[in-house]
């Protein structure tokens, strides 16, 4: 199995630790999936300054293939956060920087490298949803985060152009939940799945639903614990697990996630 991160990667800036740590949805799914034991790749777009330097040399350490990105004068996607008692408190970003000002247009050798892969995983924040229709003809199962900052259109524009889709519904009751996940399933769609905080996680294949429980405990860091719980259960879902075996799976790699700081450590002072 192969599976590449399409889209962003962000330095997230602990303004009370003065310490930034490698991140972003794309990005994060890609080092999780490695994690895992899965063959992962990284495709974005980087700044020329050190924020962009710390995540390349990070990548580079790690091991993940990184040869189709873009390399661009300007700022690499940053974010300012601040953690009390565990959580993560956005206090703004740079909108992902080259990330959004330079999108990634894909060229022939792109689209023969695509071809290689199983997974591909983008989301809300990845600035690749221009991308979509020319992903259509590429083998891959294409799965999306919508994150908890998504609009109806958003939905609309995406939805039946992926094989899963993944929500944040904090707050939203278990019926509520439900009937979201009802009136958004597509034709296209093979699985869409709602975390809901400290509540259960739902899963629905057009005709069932499936619920596991999230693992409590206090965490270090809540950074990309989303991010965390849908790669380890995407991975599961398509090495052959049940559904229900691949919630469990992905909030327990998510409850380990919370015990690192940052998105999967690798600090840096600023």
């Amino acid at each position: 199995m192969k599976a590449l991160g399409l889209g962003d990667n962000v330095v997230d800036k602990y303004v009370n630790y003065k310490i930034m740590y490698p991140g972003g949805n794309a990005l994060n799914f890609a080092v999780f999936a490695k994690k895992l034991g899965v063959e992962s790749s990284f495709m974005g777009v980087f700044g020329s300054d050190e924020e962009a330097k710390h995540v390349i040399s990070v990548i580079k350490e790690i091991g993940i293939d990184n040869s189709h990105s873009r390399f661009v004068t300007g700022e690499n996607g940053c974010a300012r956060v601040e953690i009390r008692n565990g959580d993560r408190l956005f206090l703004g970003s740079n909108e992902g920087g080259v990330t959004r000002s330079s999108p990634i247009q894909l060229n022939d050798n792109d689209r023969i490298y695509l071809q290689n892969f199983d997974l591909i995983h983008m989301g809300l924040y990845s600035q690749v949803n221009h991308l979509l229709p020319e992903l259509q003809k590429i083998k891959a199962k294409l799965s999306y985060d919508f994150s908890d900052d998504f609009t109806e259109g958003d939905i609309k524009q995406i939805i039946n152009q992926v094989s899963f889709g993944f929500f944040s519904l904090s707050g939203y009751s278990k019926e509520k939940a439900k009937e979201f996940l009802i009136e958004h399933f597509q034709t296209r769609n093979k699985l869409l799945v709602t975390t809901r905080g400290e509540n259960s996680v739902l899963a629905y294949d057009g005709k069932e639903f499936y619920e596991a429980m999230p693992i409590l405990e206090e965490p270090v860091d809540t950074m990309a614990a989303g991010d965390s719980f849908l790669t380890a259960f995407l991975i599961s879902y398509l090495q052959g697990d049940t559904i229900v075996q691949s919630l469990e799976k992905g909030n327990e790699f998510a409850a380990r996630s919370c015990m690192v700081e940052g998105s999967f450590g690798y600090g840096m002072n600023y």
